[in-house]
């Protein structure tokens, strides 16, 4: 009788002596993994370790780390929300499962997880920082804002925040106030060049000429920022310093960084020089620049819809205001067709047909635009 008894006995310390082996961790073996940073190792041995229904939240957090840093967000995510439904005010877990959700493109997600660490924890800087992120329209959405300035608020200091306010103060054109915040920021780090380089195109705007000058010199110093040429350009021309000004422009103008604005003041500063050959330059460059290089095609669109809808008069005026912008062999076979097929007047016909010849397009590709229009011209000029 006592035979039985004895097998229960062994076989309960059996069972002991099994699962208290079976989640005793190799702590050098653990250590080993993250130090290689083999971290799906790592967790794929404690997950073997402690099963699926592993219910301890330090396990759970563990486990979820080393999936996070694996890259595995799924099986992060679910360790992570076990640990999460234990202790749900964790700060570490709620970071974590914000983080996780951005990852994976979950922002709403991410939201609710970051809002519930500001119900939490009301002074956490990084979380501000965190949801400020989240919001890419400010104008649509104030929390954008709302979540920069409580950030910037608890660490004026910090380079990223004070850079994303003053934008976006100088997006509603409060340029005292994007001032403020990064003169602040900047005394508390004078060799943050991003904040510098942030506050030169706001200190134009209020009129701080000879400081956009000395602070910009020193930064191109640094490294030629086109940024930075244009205002410290502009800087120069406001100041009157125009040969200064252009030596800058025609620097963005000699590696392709200039724009209808830096030709603009280009053309300005000649003016103001009385080098009138040199303003016309650079005021056709800037209208140049100022104008789609695909108008004309919008153009002769406009002119096809008008033609189909049988507005011949809006339709010939499309063609040829395209014309005004550029000249292409689209836009010159367009009025040649119209010419001779609606409005019947041979000699126009002829004469765009023959320029559009001239224009030379590919022979690849109209081949039977080409030829339609030197066997036209051929029978026209019979007709003559």
């Amino acid at each position: 009788m006592k035979s039985p008894l004895i097998l229960l006995v062994l076989f309960i310390l059996t069972l002991a002596s099994y699962a208290q082996d079976a989640k005793t961790v190799d702590k050098e073996k653990l250590f080993d993994l993250y130090q290689t940073q083999r971290y799906a190792d790592a967790a794929q041995y404690l997950k073997g370790i402690y099963g699926e229904e592993v219910n301890d939240f330090k396990m759970l957090s563990q486990i979820g780390y080393c999936f996070l840093m694996a890259g595995n967000m799924i099986e992060a995510e679910k360790f992570y929300s076990k640990a999460y439904t234990l202790q749900p005010q964790s700060l570490p877990i709620l970071f974590s499962l914000g983080n996780i959700n951005i990852k994976r493109g979950n922002t709403e997600k991410a939201k609710l997880y970051y809002s519930e660490i500001v119900k939490i924890d009301s002074n956490n800087f990084n979380v501000y920082k965190l949801l400020a992120n989240l919001y890419n329209s400010p104008k649509n959405d104030s929390l954008k804002l709302i979540y920069l300035l409580k950030a910037n608020l608890l660490n004026p200091l910090e380079g990223d925040v004070a850079t994303d306010l003053a934008e976006l103060h100088s997006t509603f054109q409060q340029y005292e106030k994007a001032y403020r915040v990064l003169d602040i920021a900047i005394k508390g780090d004078s060799d943050n060049l991003v904040l510098q380089r942030a506050k030169l195109p706001i200190a134009n705007q209020l009129k701080k000429y000879n400081e956009v000058i000395a602070s910009g010199e020193k930064l191109l110093k640094d490294g030629a920022d086109a940024g930075v040429i244009k205002d410290v350009a502009k800087a120069y021309y406001y100041t009157k310093k125009y040969p200064k000004a252009i030596v800058l422009f025609k620097q963005l103008e000699a590696v392709g960084m200039e724009n209808e604005a830096t030709l603009y003041y280009t053309s300005l500063s000649y003016r103001a020089l009385k080098d009138y050959p040199q303003t016309t330059i650079y005021t056709k460059k800037t209208i140049d620049e100022a104008i789609s290089p695909n108008i004309s095609s919008y153009y002769s669109l406009l002119g096809l819809v008008y033609e189909e809808n049988n507005q011949l008069a809006l339709a010939i005026a499309a063609y040829k205001k395209g014309l005004q912008f550029k000249s292409t062999a689209t836009l010159y076979y367009r009025l040649a067709v119209f010419y001779d097929t609606r409005l019947k007047q041979g000699k126009n016909a002829l004469k765009y047909y023959h320029l559009y010849l001239k224009s030379k397009p590919s022979l690849a590709d109209y081949k039977e635009e080409i030829k339609f229009s030197k066997d036209r011209i051929a029978q026209l000029n019979l007709t003559d």
